[in-house]
């Protein structure tokens, strides 16, 4: 439900300023690694929104809960990469995806960020919501412990491919663990259609980013 009490946050400045040659370059501290993000302005998908600071932080911070070590885990709309350089970090196998445009940017900044890690080393695939979902992950070998998902919620016509995708990855006993910016009245009409194929809980909110961090797994029934 989601009545439940969420928490009240604020996402922290783990951005750490630095003096840089490039305009393009961010540099975040999480679970003690010093993370640099390579953002570029051409995509949507490659510049870092509230909603993956704000999981980035309540990963961190509540790894007892969700524990992600030796955990699969997979990102959606990936983005520039940061929730799953974080999870990758925290110890989980992570898949990284986004659409094609999106991978260059997103398999540089996660490359550079994990090689000299002793971690699993993380994969980066093309993902299109709705699209040859049973081809390229057919449900028989593809099973995931974790969903995540930031900021996939905006103004754009994918919103029930998006869905699909969600249920689709959602098995019984997946967590999805979306993060997301709330301004629009669409936002909240895909909460509502989100709530009916999924059991809902609102893990936390950001006032001051209009953030709320939803937990979800598919209904059973």
């Amino acid at each position: 439900s989601l009545t439940d009490s969420p928490v009240t946050l604020k996402i922290l400045q783990n951005w750490v300023p630095r003096v840089s040659p490039y305009f393009d370059k961010d540099h975040y501290t999480y679970a003690g690694h010093q993370i640099v993000i390579q953002e570029s302005i051409e995509h949507f998908g490659a510049v870092v929104w509230p909603g993956a600071l704000a999981l980035s932080q309540y990963l961190e911070s509540n790894q007892e809960q969700f524990n992600l070590k030796d955990k699969k885990v997979l990102e959606i709309g990936a983005g520039t990469g940061l929730v799953s350089i974080v999870a990758c970090i925290l110890g989980a196998y992570v898949t990284a995806t986004d659409l094609p445009e999106i991978l260059e940017n997103l398999s540089y900044n996660i490359s550079k960020n994990t090689q000299h890690m002793n971690t699993h080393k993380p994969e980066v695939r093309k993902l299109v919501w709705g699209e040859s979902l049973n081809e390229d992950f057919p449900a028989s070998t593809y099973h995931y412990d974790f969903i995540l998902a930031t900021d996939v919620v905006y103004h754009h016509t994918a919103l029930d491919p998006l869905l699909a995708t969600m249920a689709y990855f959602c098995k019984p006993g997946t967590v999805l663990l979306w993060a997301n910016k709330f301004r629009f009245s669409t936002d909240y009409e895909f909460l509502e259609k989100f709530s009916t194929i999924f059991n809902t809980t609102l893990l936390a909110e950001f006032p001051e980013s209009n953030v709320k961090l939803l937990k979800a797994t598919i209904r059973e029934d």
